[in-house]
């Protein structure tokens, strides 16, 4: 087994709805874990990329309903260097 993550950012707070749904796609065999932050408006999906792949998952995300603005990256880009006086 192969353990990918990907980070979504969504426009709206998912609704009752959209939450029941996400519960239910985590009984999609290869989603192993899903983890929404409502403060930083995330979604953290891991799953099993020897059965899954990132547009897979991504189309099971929004067939739930939740509104996907953006993939976000896992590693923060490093700071710029700053500038030598």
């Amino acid at each position: 087994m192969t353990t990918v993550e990907v980070l979504y950012r969504y426009a709206t707070p998912p609704t009752e709805q959209v939450v029941l749904a996400l519960a239910r796609a985590r009984d999609v065999y290869g989603i192993r874990h899903l983890t929404l932050d409502s403060t930083a408006r995330t979604l953290r999906v891991e799953f099993d990329a020897t059965r899954l792949n990132t547009a897979t998952v991504t189309k099971l995300v929004t067939m739930t309903g939740l509104q996907i603005t953006e993939e976000l990256p896992l590693i923060a880009p490093p700071a710029p260097a700053s500038a030598a006086s």
